[in-house]
């Protein structure tokens, strides 16, 4: 069971959302205040009715309605032309099975016939006398009342729905929002209970009470007891007497904490926890359809990340996973063709991707494809020897570094170049690759000639074949003099210079980046930074 589609109108960030999934994997990219999460916190909301683990009847505020559907109902009113009052609706086009005919209809917006779930906060019609009210004075209106609002919660069928009876299971993972103890202590015992099976639930909620039992029966907190039973008449005419907490709201969830080697969970580092939380929630979720899943990558050292990802591939397999990411890492190891780009409006996948290209960034998920991705423009070079001449190149062209004009720099193997043009190929990425000629300038740009069509794609390299790579084409451009100052050295001639640098790559460009006195940049560089 899957998710094939989801619409969102007018939910917090998202006004109007239309954004399709595939079955299996799903990473959802975008930049920040895009919305990626509250999209997740939208699907969890019409799969489960809750938010922030309550019942959602219990957290409905104003904020909820998107801000400029509100200014909108808002001005409409104050302008003498009022608007209807804003409506938040979650609706979930499900993938069709067996276990869906019940939720199956077409009381949807789109008016199709498929099994579905619809969430709406809209105005409850038996408010409508108190809303008329509200809405007399058109500049006393401030916002939404949602003390008049009901939430209607119902199948494409038209059923009203109750969270046991949905055949859909799903979980939101979101360790990093559980920012206090008892928040995290909640969250962890939550999952726990999850977990244990019938038998093992029982066990435990005995033993607690058989613990809170043995604690009156101590002969020190009788002696205190009898202490304060002797006080009767003087606080209270009743016996005054301590004891643990009976009542239903002190069960084993309120007593019991999660440890770690003898440690409890919340005192153990912020990286640990997060990776605890994320396991063992799909641990205990076998019987989950649809895992949402919120950057997993928070507070992991690359090699912890590196495991967290195989057991989420592990546990994945067979279900549906939704999972929103600012990680390179994240996006290459779970598969970049898996990728939905998300814009706050609609999203797109990296589905056609050709497979070689699909199979090389998973093998090696170093590369910061997600960098190329969400920039504006990206600049691809050689080398880190290359990176810092390009950024000097910009910073003197500019009058600024290329991240501060939303422009990366990105070192790669001149042999992933192809890979990454196939991304930005696909999702039309304004790229320029700057390369050395290697003495055959021809044939180099033969090679990309895939691209020639492409019109945000730029291939730059120098024309002159007798200068291969950077350093030479730096040392005719600059001259001996020039060079031998800045670099405080003392050749004769250029073909020493070209060796020198040639060997000192990196310091080479890193005196050139520091240099005070302006370097003259290769044209081809130039073109590419224009």
């Amino acid at each position: 069971m899957s998710i094939d589609r989801v619409i969102v109108r007018n939910y917090r960030a998202l006004r109007n959302v239309d954004v399709t999934f595939g079955p299996g994997t799903n990473i959802i990219v975008g930049n920040n205040e895009t919305g990626k999460s509250t999209l997740l916190e939208a699907i969890n909301l019409a799969l489960k009715c809750q938010l922030g683990r309550r019942p959602a009847a219990y957290e409905l505020h104003p904020f909820l309605f998107n801000v400029e559907a509100v200014a909108e109902f808002v001005a409409s009113h104050r302008a003498k032309k009022p608007q209807p009052p804003p409506e938040i609706l979650v609706e979930l086009y499900l993938k069709e099975h067996d276990g869906l005919v019940d939720l199956q209809g077409s009381i949807n917006s789109l008016m199709v016939d498929q099994p579905g779930i619809s969430l709406a906060i809209r105005l409850d019609e038996n408010f409508k006398e108190e809303y008329r009210e509200y809405i007399a004075d058109p500049d006393a209106i401030n916002g939404v009342p949602v003390e008049y609002y009901e939430i209607v919660w119902q199948s494409f069928a038209g059923h009203p729905l109750q969270a046991r009876a949905i055949p859909l299971k799903s979980v939101l993972i979101d360790p990093s929002s559980i920012s206090n103890t008892n928040a995290a202590n909640r969250y962890i015992l939550e999952i726990v209970r999850d977990y244990l099976d019938k038998a093992q639930a029982v066990d435990l909620a005995l033993s607690y009470r058989k613990m809170r039992d043995d604690f009156v029966s101590d002969e020190r907190i009788t002696a205190i007891n009898n202490d304060l039973a002797s006080k009767t008449g003087i606080v209270s005419d009743k016996t005054l007497s301590v004891a643990m907490d009976m009542t239903s709201r002190a069960g084993w969830e309120s007593g019991v904490l999660p440890h770690l080697d003898s440690i409890p969970l919340t005192l153990v580092g912020k990286g640990e926890q997060n990776a605890v939380k994320v396991k063992l929630a799909m641990e205990a979720s076998e019987k989950c359809d649809i895992f949402l899943m919120e950057e997993p990558e928070n507070h992991l050292t690359h090699t912890n990340l590196n495991r967290l990802i195989n057991k989420i591939i592990e546990k994945s397999s067979g279900r549906q996973i939704i999972i929103t990411t600012h990680s390179s890492f994240v996006l290459n190891k779970l598969g970049i063709d898996n990728t939905l780009m998300f814009n706050g409006k609609n999203s797109f996948r990296l589905n056609d991707l050709p497979k070689t290209t699909e199979a090389y960034f998973r093998k090696l998920p170093g590369y910061d494809t997600l960098r190329m991705i969400l920039a504006d423009k990206t600049l691809l070079v050689e080398g880190p020897s290359d990176e810092l001449i390009v950024q000097k190149a910009f910073l003197q062209t500019h009058g600024r570094l290329p991240i501060e004009a939303g422009v990366e720099v990105i070192s790669v193997n001149s042999l992933a170049f192809k890979r990454f043009l196939d991304i930005a190929k696909l999702l039309k990425l304004e790229v320029r690759v700057i390369g050395d000629n290697d003495g055959k300038s021809e044939k180099k740009l033969a090679s990309y000639a895939s691209y020639a069509n492409e019109r945000t794609i730029r291939i730059h390299i120098g024309q002159d074949d007798s200068l291969k790579t950077l350093e030479p084409q730096l040392a005719r451009a600059n001259g001996l003099e020039k060079l031998n100052r800045i670099l405080g050295q003392e050749f004769e001639n250029e073909s020493e210079l070209i060796d020198y640098m040639t060997a000192h790559k990196a310091d080479t460009a890193l005196k050139l980046f520091d240099s005070t006195e302006a370097i003259d940049i290769p044209g081809y560089i130039i073109d590419a930074i224009a």
